[in-house]
């Protein structure tokens, strides 16, 4: 469904919104679990239409350090849920992110978290290790753990990863999501993409510069 969005999203971005060509049609805001775009033209619009936010966290990094809302303010965030000792699709999910990472390793303005869904067995250390493993150099990535309620209902119910099951499914069942969730600097919603998929990745970056324009 939002790959369909992608599609008319790529359409727009090449209409310019006035004659002089300096502005462009920005990213769609994400209101809802559904994932349904929404694109809006004028920014005095955002307030009244566009009423979701990431709602304030406090949790623990790999190196034991306090990150919550205050992180995030004012910058950019890719947001998305793993665990060290998946055997699956999160090595692949933060090798793919690592690209991004990578590209934009020099940008203080971009954060990346991970939030770990086993945060009864990814302590802190654990995830320092995850990170050196991965040969993870950026200081703005942080791995995330804390109390397992608080890091679900986040997941579920801010940052919409398991799609529109997001409200319906227990808080006790098992979260395991292969999106790759991007917020702008006011904590809202502008795209969701495969974490699994590497041509996603250009995607991303390519989105994340088109936010960075946004004043």
């Amino acid at each position: 469904m939002y790959r369909i969005a992608y599609l008319l999203l790529s359409s727009f971005l090449l209409v310019c919104c006035n004659q002089s060509g300096k502005e462009k049609i920005a990213l769609p805001y994400y209101n809802e679990p559904t994932f349904t775009p929404i694109f809006v033209t004028k920014k005095s619009e955002v307030d009244r239409k566009i009423t979701h936010k990431i709602d304030n966290f406090s949790l623990l990094n790999q190196d034991s350090v306090l990150i919550n809302q205050k992180t995030v303010e004012g910058k950019i965030h890719i947001a998305n849920f793993i665990f060290t000792s998946c055997g699956s699709i999160c090595p692949t999910m933060t090798k793919n992110l690592k690209i991004v990472s990578d590209n934009l390793s020099t940008d203080k303005s971009i954060v990346f978290l991970s939030y770990s869904v086993t945060p009864w067995i990814d302590k802190p250390h654990i995830l320092k290790r995850y990170k050196k493993q991965n040969e993870i150099e950026n200081q703005s990535w942080y791995f995330l753990t804390g109390n397992k309620a608080d890091i679900y209902k986040l997941a579920r119910q801010s940052y919409f990863a398991e799609e529109d099951i997001g409200f319906s499914k227990d808080s006790t069942e098992f979260l395991h999501t292969e999106h790759f969730v991007l917020v702008d600097k006011t904590k809202r919603i502008r795209g969701i993409y495969n974490g699994t998929l590497t041509l996603e990745m250009q995607q991303l970056i390519e989105d994340i510069k088109i936010l960075k324009t946004e004043q």
